[in-house]
């Protein structure tokens, strides 16, 4: 055993603390677009500018339209120059894009900030393939989940923290401009972490002990040199694309992950929106109110992790009662409280606040109810899948913002956000109803390492069969041929 506490723990936090800062850039701008359109509900002594509701979902949207189209590079990336110097790229490149907002936006206005969200999300979209393939190097085989857990719940706090610290930033003397400074500067901090402390593989590590090296890559190698031992009799294994694209669970595993995203990004981007047009809350109360629900996620993608451990360990229920289960509480809880949400005003805030920390922190479970279904299906051929059902899930923020802007032409009006979380129930209830009826918790018969080869084998008999009757076909009709000649020359 390694040491209790050590640099592979010091790299798990570091990349925690990596999505922490990207995500804060990431989502700051579902308060700022709020704190530059309305001054006053923040601090008026900066400018404010006249964006109706389609451009502000423009500015939201935007991020993913860049974010969507680097995820395959990040992987890429990562395998020819290593985690260090890609995460380092990818950070540094949207904290710097970060501090432009304020010097742009005054003359090129919400299209400039359009351009400066898509060029983030191309950087941005590098960031996970590196975190999961540094996770890879650093992490001995029993301790992936507890790390990789650790490194993941950066995902919930960075929101938290986009959420609160930039309403209270806004409100602050240095206003809606230091929401951009402050989430640079945290940015450019964390490369400079990265940069003494980061390390692509434990070897590289000059801070590391012996002990530590020894017991990490003692564990690590074992596990691949199964690996190999496993491609050298068999070759590496074929991809199955066909087989993939065809499957009927893996469609429904990205049904169910489209549909999840709809409900979480909905609310995500357009929370404080909707706070301070309907619920009629300044952007103090409006930041810590929408930064509880994902303080709840937070809390509660440990309580699910705990409860489902206990209920596959002591064997209470079965891996695809737990995913269906536990999947269903995450998607039909949030969709009831999504239409509880949409018929409430002003006078109910703290029942609309209650039932936002249900949506977000219960929807917390579909990690565990679906995300991970990937492991189920395919082992061998898991990161191709998730590759496919996060470019998939990552398209639908681009259009969720846009519906938003579409349907709600005036931020005040109940009915019109009415429409848009009516929608967001459906669609979640939808999703979930195929993923119980068509999902799968099983290896598909595409994971075989031989199913190609197999099929391959099957197509040459049946070619093979098909070939030798169609010579016996033609040497019954050419006999046949032969006699009616015969008799014709006797006839003759």
């Amino acid at each position: 055993l390694g040491p209790i506490i050590g640099q592979r723990h010091l790299q798990a936090f570091l990349l925690f603390l990596s999505i922490v800062v990207n995500y804060m850039a990431k989502f700051n701008a579902g308060v700022a677009v709020v704190a530059m359109t309305n001054a006053e509900s923040t601090n008026p002594d900066f400018p404010e500018y006249d964006w109706n509701e389609m451009e502000r979902s423009y500015i939201l949207s935007s991020f993913f339209w860049g974010y969507i189209l680097t995820q395959f590079l990040g992987g890429w990336l990562c395998r020819r120059y290593g985690a260090r110097i890609t995460m380092f790229v990818s950070t540094l490149g949207s904290a710097l894009l970060a501090l432009l907002p304020p010097w742009c936006v005054s003359w090129g206005g919400w299209q400039a900030y359009c351009a400066i969200r898509m060029a983030m999300g191309l950087f941005q979209g590098l960031l996970f393939p590196c975190i999961h393939a540094h996770l890879a190097n650093w992490c001995p085989v029993n301790e992936r989940n507890r790390l990789g857990a650790l490194a993941n719940t950066g995902i919930d706090c960075g929101t938290l923290v986009a959420m609160f610290a930039s309403g209270l930033i806004a409100s602050s003397s240095i206003g809606w401009p230091g929401i951009f400074y402050v989430s640079s500067g945290v940015g450019l901090f964390w490369c400079i972490l990265w940069l003494v402390f980061g390390a692509n593989t434990p070897r590289e590590s000059k801070l590391i002990g012996e002990a530590e090296l020894n017991y990490i890559e003692t564990s690590i190698n074992s596990s691949r040199k199964a690996k190999e031992a496993g491609e050298k009799a068999s070759g590496p294994i074929p991809v199955p694309w066909k087989a993939i694209w065809t499957s009927v669970p893996f469609w429904a595993l990205i049904v169910a992950r489209c549909s999840q995203t709809w409900g979480y990004s909905t609310l995500q981007t357009e929370m404080p929106a909707y706070m301070n047009g309907v619920l009629l809350m300044d952007m103090k109360k409006n930041a810590m109110f929408s930064a509880l629900p994902y303080f709840t996620s937070w809390v509660m993608a440990f309580v699910y992790l705990i409860i489902a451990d206990i209920l596959l360990t002591r064997g209470i229920m079965t891996i695809t009662a737990i995913r269906k289960t536990i999947n269903s509480f995450a998607f039909f809880v949030p969709a009831i409280a999504l239409i509880g949400v949409s018929f409430l005003d002003s006078d109910q805030k703290t029942l609309a606040v209650v039932l936002m920390c249900a949506n977000v922190g219960i929807n917390a479970g579909s990690t565990i109810g679906s995300t991970i279904n990937t492991i189920d299906l395919s082992p061998n051929h898991a990161g191709i899948l998730m590759g496919i059902v996060n470019t998939a899930s990552n398209m639908v923020p681009i259009l969720t913002p846009l519906l938003v802007g579409v349907i709600v032409k005036d931020e005040h009006d109940r009915l019109q956000w009415q429409i848009v979380f009516i929608i967001s129930a459906v669609v979640f209830f939808f999703g979930n109803i195929v993923y119980l009826i068509f999902g799968r918790m099983v290896n598909q018969p595409w994971d075989d390492p031989d199913f190609l080869i197999e099929q391959q084998s099957s197509n040459n008999q049946e070619e093979g069969h098909a070939k030798a009757l169609e010579a016996y076909e033609s040497r019954i009709s050419e006999e046949a041929k032969r006699k009616e000649s015969e008799v014709g020359f006797e006839e003759k």
